[in-house]
């Protein structure tokens, strides 16, 4: 019988000949690194095992789920009303648009997306374009610090202040803005919110014009990032990349013009396209889409029904008193309404049994809801289409045969974000 000292010793070496063979790769002067998961060019809980010959890299394999939540889940024990609060979660860098994504694939289930008033469309186009913005600025911010610029990470972040003001006067939250409702928004913008906007939009003009002479064509910027990372269109749809990362490599698909939803097909704007599919490409397209969100913005300002004012005569909510919840004023007084807000809140929106798939043109790309129902106010399955864990699945590709200080410009080429891509 063996005693403990017998097995101790065969741990032992067993653990001595796995430590051998870990090591063979090194007499062939290869090495096993890892980066991460806590590594400041990662932003974010991201790992790469990474196989290096020299300073080159021979193969890369990235680990996710470090910030894994249970996000789906939760979505199955609360009502759908309940859940939008965890969309501001996903990719916390535009939780605008994570709520009008979410709030449109309800909608859809209930049958009435193309319903929602067309002021409600406009508010929910423009905190979008917004979003889109702000999630570009901190993307090229962190990514322009990463190649050393530190100066447009200061200006850009200036201009995302900007942004903060404008979610925070509209919904009174700047981060976790939670602004949707299911068939309209949480309440009115305010008076002269739109004037706010396009303050913003002539002042930000500026800022990127600043930016862009920072670095276009600036001699290291175009030297670290021209040629690097390439991917081809082949390539991109074969891993089902979307955004920014998909139109950088040529390939000409655009929620918002593929399949308009909301106010976009109304609206005159281009799609910015790459044509070689590198770290510049990708760069050059989120710096047009920043251009092509202005134009957006400022033709919703001047078509938004009601005007500038706050118009009460123009509705934001969808008038169905089964769908969203009634004013404070009707609860008060009337008995039916307070009914009606007692079985929204309690029991949430009565949806029909089925399923639906939304997906959304979202900054890191395709933010996509799948919902399955079984009838009544909680979805019985919800699937996140998560973008960023997407198009983290081609590292594999892009990495070998760069060096090791190449990856934090592929990575922050990428644009992505571990809440949304862990869930």
């Amino acid at each position: 019988m063996a005693t403990v000292q017998d097995i101790e010793i065969r741990d032992s070496a067993a653990r001595a000949a796995q430590a051998a063979d870990d090591m063979q790769d090194l007499h062939g002067e290869k090495m096993v690194l890892n980066m991460g998961p806590s590594h400041p060019a990662t932003h974010g809980v991201l790992r790469i095992v990474l196989e290096l010959d020299g300073e080159v890299i021979t193969k890369a394999d990235p680990d996710v789920g470090y910030l894994h939540r249970g996000d789906e889940k939760i979505a199955e024990n609360m009502t759908y009303t309940q859940f939008i609060p965890y969309t501001d979660r996903l990719d916390y860098l535009a939780p605008l648009a994570n709520n009008v994504a979410y709030a449109l694939a309800v909608e859809k289930l209930l049958g009435v997306d193309k319903d929602l008033p067309l002021r409600c469309q406009y508010i929910r186009v423009m905190c979008c374009e917004l979003a889109r913005i702000s999630a570009h600025l901190l993307g090229l911010g962190a990514f322009a610090m990463d190649t050393g610029a530190v100066t447009v990470f200061l200006l850009v972040f200036t201009e995302r202040e900007k942004i903060y003001n404008l979610a925070e006067a509209a919904s009174g939250a700047r981060l976790t803005t939670s602004y949707t409702r299911i068939g309209g928004l949480m309440r009115d913008i305010p008076p002269t919110w739109c004037a706010q906007v396009k303050q913003f939009c002539d002042e930000f003009e500026v800022t990127l014009a600043e930016v862009e002479t920072l670095l276009t064509r600036n001699r290291i910027w175009v030297d670290r990032l021209r040629d690097l990372g390439v991917v081809s269109k082949e390539m991109a749809i074969d891993y089902a990349l979307s955004g920014p990362n998909l139109r950088g490599s040529g390939v000409n698909w655009d929620l918002r013009k593929n399949q308009p939803y909301l106010c976009y097909k109304d609206l005159d704007f281009e799609v910015a396209l790459g044509s070689v599919g590198d770290c510049y490409d990708r760069y050059m397209v989120r710096m047009e889409e920043m251009r092509q969100s202005v134009r957006i913005l400022r033709q919703c300002i001047e078509k938004i029904p009601g005007g500038w004012a706050n118009d009460k005569k123009e509705p934001v909510n969808i008038p169905d008193g089964k769908i969203t919840l009634p004013s404070k004023q009707k609860v008060l007084t009337s008995m039916e309404e307070l009914i009606h807000q007692f079985m929204l809140v309690t029991e949430g929106v009565n949806c029909p049994p089925g399923e639906v798939y939304f997906g959304h043109e979202n900054p890191k790309g395709e933010l996509g809801f799948y919902i399955n129902s079984k009838g009544g106010g909680v979805p019985y399955r919800l699937k996140i289409r998560a973008p960023s864990f997407i198009n983290l699945s081609i590292l594999g590709e892009l990495m070998p045969g760069a060096m090791i200080s190449d990856v934090p410009v592929i990575l922050g080429s990428l644009d992505f974000v571990m809440g949304e891509s862990d869930r």
